[in-house]
């Protein structure tokens, strides 16, 4: 049974590992080092300095859940962490294998990770990239990250930065989309506890039937949208001169560029 440390117990490491434990993961199996105690399941080891998590490597798997630009003033600390045999896997955005291959050079294999918060309650996509795996060490990868949700492989990291955008930040939007869609209605006159509570269930409701229908979100769109009726004339605003596809090409290319310069910064 593979151990998994977590270097860093921020909000989104977090959430995995209670996306972890919450399908039936044993929490012996984790264990991690913060500067910040933090209040864990029993079960789960903490280590509340360097030489505490030391002592007690290598460590099988290493998950850096710190920010980006601290990759440089760290790698010396991963690197005394990790073993031949040990694997890295990444949260850190736009952080590329080859800069992970080069801060800790001595792993057996460096793999790029990025879910969203949903990971918390396994409802997360989860992104995948490596490099140094063979064929049984990814199916078991791939087993352990899809508790979280659903895990992709990507062969390659071609558009990680963009799918980072797109399934890693993608929430974030959604949940300005739903603020906007209460605040248009609150404009109007709604009353706010029930313009907010209304987008709120609306957006849920469209997203469970979404993922079972066998039309696509587009599809959806037109069927719910008499000719001529309400949903029909609110589209039209949405969809003249693609405003709505415009927006989100700007939205999710300033983030995919984020990424790149989160790379850049890191050296």
């Amino acid at each position: 049974m593979q151990s998994l440390l977590i270097f860093g117990l921020g909000k989104m490491s977090g959430a995995m590992l209670a996306g972890w434990l919450a399908a039936g993961a044993d929490p012996s199996r984790f264990s991690v080092l913060t500067r910040t105690p933090k209040q864990l399941p029993d079960g789960v080891q903490v280590f509340a300095g360097i030489e505490d998590a030391v002592a007690a490597a290598p460590h099988d798997r290493i998950l850096l859940g710190f920010k980006p630009h601290q990759l440089g003033e760290l790698a010396e600390q991963v690197q005394s962490l990790s073993g031949p045999q040990t694997e890295i896997h990444s949260l850190l955005a736009g952080i590329t294998l080859d800069q992970l291959q080069a801060a800790v050079p001595k792993a057996a294999a460096h793999l790029r990770v990025m879910p969203n918060l949903a990971c918390e309650i396994n409802k997360s996509p989860v992104i995948l990239c490596e490099c140094g795996l063979d064929e049984s060490a990814r199916e078991g990868l791939f087993e352990l990250y899809d508790q979280l949700g659903t895990a992709v492989w990507l062969e390659g990291e071609t558009h990680f930065d963009l799918v980072t955008a797109l399934a890693g930040s993608g929430p974030g939007f959604v949940y300005r989309f739903i603020d906007a869609l209460a605040e248009a209605a609150i404009e109007l006159g709604l009353p706010a506890a029930s313009a907010h509570g209304l987008a709120l269930a609306t957006v849920e409701g469209a997203a469970a039937l979404a993922t079972q229908a066998e039309f696509s979100p587009r599809e959806l769109a037109d069927r719910v949208a008499s000719p001529g009726g309400m949903t029909r004339e609110g589209l039209n605003v949405l969809d003249e001169d693609a405003a709505l596809k415009v927006l989100l090409v700007k939205t999710l290319a300033a983030a995919r560029d984020r990424g790149a310069a989160l790379s850049q910064d890191a050296g």
